[in-house]
């Protein structure tokens, strides 16, 4: 349209005034042509684009009405994040099915929750019978905590009772009339609640008592509360029943303050009155099975010699025996005592007989520690003496016990390791272990000649190992190919590892290894992956062999994060992380970094990995206090302040100045 209004200018140049207002004319025409056209052009298309977004906000609309609505599958209602709330808000009685679409326990209980869901229909009210996928209504099944599928609720007046019977017809519609009936009320909570009070009377009467301290803003408290609320009622039926009790510390400070209570929920099992560590699971089934071990004697009572001569000849771990006048006796007494706060890593024995006492070459009134048969030596005596008496302290029996529970070269397992070889540093000799008859010779063959450095070095600890329990920490060590059948490590205190070199194995090579561990020139093995070529991102990559040179830099700030690759909540700090670097890409003296500890060692002690991901300050000039990453949310704005907390080397730009 422009271009004919052009074209009448080259007609109209040179004309008198007459044509140049005719040009004017003509040239506001067009023009009000081409802009009428535009807004005609322009309204199409805002019509367009506002059909569409109302066509998607119909399609919104219609997604929440469906969200909203409530449907019926084979008579069961199906309930969800948005339709719940409403829908049992004018209700006294639902029963609630929680379930997983890929659960074969919920797929085979399907049928028969239909047939509950047809006879509740009938009953008079009739009462409503839903389920929830748990897995998509993540909300409803975070507040109902959730665990496993299928979980049953009954929701009285709003109000959740959890279902604890069997998933049968009969069983489940008759808790549900029961609950729905207008006279019921909830059970009274099993749990005893103890206050200044009568904590003293409850504790010092119960032969054993579990006893929780709280907080009731405490999260994990909260989450406790259900399971051991199931335990205690498991629990109180057992005859004598063990009885599990609950102290508000927020409320009671003097009782929080007198058992040492400094975080929530702690748990502690009195005899008697006297407490001790409660070490067990914190679900319904581990509390009831911990506990009723726990109520057991610590010690088992040995009532013939040839027990004892079993334990020598055929047992596997050290051998405790008290040996005392009677259960009176104020010996035995504290014998009890000592035995209970070390019951879960070692088996306690004790006797009365003199036939016993004369075989072990004890008197009444002693404490027997020795080992069996296959892990004695000449190297060390038969068995460790010691004397009880009633005014004995219990520690000193833990003590003594601990101190002679190893022999001077034991046989390091999977099933001990944890219990028994957590000692460093560690020597460790790896070749195939077996004491059956058939190789019993063998393995104490090479045995001995472990046993022959160990004597010299008291102050390590010396176990053999089976090289294909320990495939892993061979191939770590980088001996899995060494070609040799007796391989030797060190482990130290800092979680450092020293493989010696492979060569045939004696005792002298043995000793010339741990002699050079001892004067510190040995070299770690450390396990890595390759050293990345390209390490030029934002964050930096860490792998074994460059920890030093990147995390141990004296020059530099670095903030490590060690991840696992398949940790979820890694995956989700990811973006953070990479954020994070990105805000402080321009600061020369700060590294952000991190590190795959699943395939890389982490070669200090300082950096300690319990749990992904785990995150460090090293600050410049003091690598050896890390400072942790705790207590606060992972997200930018936290681990920002955490860096300007504790760096020593960010530059501030003229802006923030």
């Amino acid at each position: 349209m422009l271009g004919k209004v052009a074209s009448f200018q080259k007609v109209l140049k040179g004309s008198g005034h007459i044509y140049v207002c005719v040009y004017i004319y003509i040239y506001f025409f067009f023009l009000s042509r081409s802009l009428a056209l535009l807004g005609v052009f322009h309204s199409d298309s805002s019509n367009r684009e506002n059909a569409i977004e109302d066509e998607e906000e119909e399609e919104e609309d219609d997604e929440e009405e469906d969200d909203l609505e409530v449907k019926e599958e084979n008579g069961v209602l199906v309930l969800n994040d948005a339709n719940f709330d409403n829908f049992v808000a004018d209700k006294d009685t639902v029963l609630l099915e929680f379930y997983a679409p890929w659960c074969g326990h919920c797929k085979q209980f399907a049928p028969e929750y239909e047939k509950i869901a047809n006879v509740l229909k009938d009953n008079d009210p009739p009462i409503p019978v839903a389920k929830i996928d748990a897995t998509s209504a993540s909300m409803l099944a975070s507040r109902f905590d959730v665990s496993g599928y299928p979980t049953i609720k009954i929701l009285k007046k709003g109000q959740a009772v959890d279902y604890e019977g069997s998933r049968t017809q009969e069983e489940i519609v008759a808790k549900v009339r029961e609950v729905s009936q207008p006279d019921w009320t909830p059970p009274p909570e099993v749990t005893l609640v103890l206050t200044k009070e009568n904590f003293d009377e409850v504790v010092n009467d119960a032969d054993i008592i579990l006893v929780e301290f709280y907080a009731p803003w405490c999260g994990h408290c909260k989450k406790l509360a259900p399971e051991y609320e199931k335990a205690a009622k498991e629990l109180n039926k057992r005859s004598p029943p063990i009885p599990l009790a609950k102290v508000d510390a927020t409320a009671e400070t003097d009782l929080a303050k007198r058992f040492d209570v400094s975080g929530y929920p702690t748990l502690k099992i009195f005899r008697k009155g006297r407490p001790f560590d409660y070490n067990g699971p914190r679900e319904k089934y581990g509390i009831v099975d911990y506990m009723i071990e726990q109520s057991g004697p610590p010690s088992k009572e040995i009532l013939t010699l040839k027990q004892v001569q079993e334990f020598l000849k055929d047992g596997d771990d050290v051998i405790i025996i008290g040996v005392f006048k009677g259960e009176s006796d104020p010996a035995y007494q504290q014998y009890q005592d000592a035995a209970n706060n070390l019951r879960e890593d070692y088996k306690f024995h004790h006797a009365f007989s003199t036939e016993i006492a004369k075989f072990l070459k004890v008197s009444q009134g002693q404490l027997v520690v020795m080992q069996p048969e296959k892990f004695q030596s000449k190297y060390e005596p038969r068995s460790h003496v010691m004397d009880v008496q009633g005014s004995t302290q219990d520690s000193a029996i833990k003590d003594f016990v601990l101190k002679y529970a190893l022999p001077l070269v034991g046989h390091r397992k999977a099933s001990n390791e944890a219990k028994r070889y957590t000692r460093r540093p560690l020597v460790v000799v790896y070749y195939s272990v077996d004491f059956s008859f058939d190789y019993r010779a063998a393995t104490q063959f090479w045995r001995s000649k472990v046993l022959e450095v160990a004597k010299d070095f008291p102050e390590y600890t010396f176990a053999i190992a089976d090289e294909e329990d320990y495939a892993g920490e061979v191939k770590d060590l980088g001996l899995s190919e060494s070609g040799e059948d007796v391989n030797a490590a060190i482990l130290d205190e800092s979680g450092k590892k020293f493989a010696m070199e492979p060569e045939e194995f004696d005792s002298d090579t043995l000793r010339e290894f741990v002699t050079a561990f001892k004067k510190g020139k040995l070299k770690p093995v450390i396990k890595s992956q390759p050293v990345p070529k390209n390490n030029k991102g934002l964050v930096k990559v860490v792998v074994g062999k460059t920890f030093d040179s990147i995390v141990m830099d004296p020059k530099k700030d670095v903030l490590i994060e060690f991840y696992a690759p398949w940790c979820g909540h890694c995956k989700q700090l990811e973006p953070v992380y990479s954020s994070l670097a990105k805000k402080y890409k321009g600061q020369k003296g700060l590294v952000i970094a991190k590190m795959d500890a699943t395939a890389n060692d982490v070669p200090s002690d300082r950096y300690k990995v319990e749990g992904f991901p785990t995150i460090y300050f090293a600050p410049s000039g003091d690598k050896k206090n890390p400072v942790k990453f705790e207590g606060g949310d992972r997200d930018l704005e936290h681990l920002s302040k955490f860096i300007e907390e504790h760096a020593t080397k960010l530059s501030r730009t003229k802006e923030e100045l």
